[in-house]
């Protein structure tokens, strides 16, 4: 009789441990995560880092860093809910779309909002402040040497040669496909290549022009110039997140700490900012959350 009272107890401890697991185990919700995706150049690692802490310092989300993709990778990662949002420029969503190259921002904008909502249910947030637009560069020397001021002057002399760019800009129609044409000219050369390599080939010589970024720190460091564009080629790229719809309606506190950088970051602030990771080899992390506090907004 003992031994079965025993057995009884020993039976509902365990039951009651059991409970116990299984209650604390449906009370303790875990924090959902948000994926943060990056192209694989510096200004898209200190962007992706800088949205990963804002959301984390301003809600109780937690995040996951998918950076270093490409820009042909990037836009699919984002479609196929591989990623959740993302920074991206206007220009560059115009092109995705199928659509001729347009001057104007406001336009550009408002067309990319309206259609990658309708299209893919991705919204976009509010414009940062910068437009991180390709910019034909070249050295002092080269300038000087061929008397080059704008991408027309270029054009003449291009047969003389050798275009440095990104693997994407060899393809796509607002790269060297698209400018070739709109300028009737063809490089002597063209050598795709990592966009962290350009500016050193292009400093020591083994390219004569990089398509490079307007908002890089390396073109003032390195005392380049930079060819206006005097046909306007290139479209706006004024840079903001790009968010799933479904994340924002599940949600949708992130659409108000996202805009919290609405404005906030200029040209020769996100030059500054990458010129920090690029040139003084600082961690972009660190590059990140000073520029943040600095705004006050961790």
């Amino acid at each position: 009789m003992q031994r079965k009272w025993r057995f009884l107890t020993f039976v509902i401890l365990i039951g009651i441990f059991v409970l116990v697991g299984v209650t604390g185990c449906g009370g303790s919700k875990e924090a959902e995560i948000i994926r943060v995706g990056g192209k694989n150049f510096s200004e898209q690692f200190i962007m992706a880092e800088m949205l990963s802490i804002l959301i984390e310092e301003n809600t109780d989300l937690k995040t996951e860093l998918k950076t270093n993709l490409a820009s042909n990778v990037i836009l699919n990662a984002i479609k196929s809910d591989q990623i959740d949002l993302y920074l991206e420029y206007t220009g560059t969503g115009l092109i995705s779309l199928g659509m001729e190259p347009i001057t104007d921002p406001d336009e550009v904008y408002e067309i990319v909002k309206e259609e990658f909502d309708k299209q893919f249910n991705i919204k976009w947030m509010k414009p940062y402040g910068f437009n991180n637009t390709y910019a034909m560069v070249v050295t002092k020397e080269t300038a000087e040497k061929y008397n080059l001021k704008t991408i027309s002057d270029m054009a003449k002399v291009a047969n003389e040669l050798t275009l440095g760019c990104t693997y994407v800009f060899t393809e796509r129609d607002d790269g060297y496909p698209g400018l070739s044409k709109h300028y009737d000219f063809e490089f002597a050369d063209v050598k795709g290549m990592d966009p962290a390599l350009m500016y050193q080939a292009l400093v020591e010589g083994s390219v004569d022009v990089i398509s490079a970024f307007a908002t890089e720190g390396r073109i003032a460091a390195f005392d380049l110039v930079i060819l206006e564009d005097d046909k306007q080629f290139f479209p706006p790229y004024d840079a903001t997140v790009i968010v799933r719809g479904e994340i924002l309606e599940k949600h949708p506190e992130l659409e108000e700490v996202l805009n919290k950088l609405a404005g906030r970051i200029d040209d020769t602030k996100m030059a500054e900012l990458n010129a920090a990771v690029d040139l003084d080899k600082r961690e972009p992390k660190d590059v990140a959350r000073e520029f943040l506090e600095e705004e006050g907004l961790i």
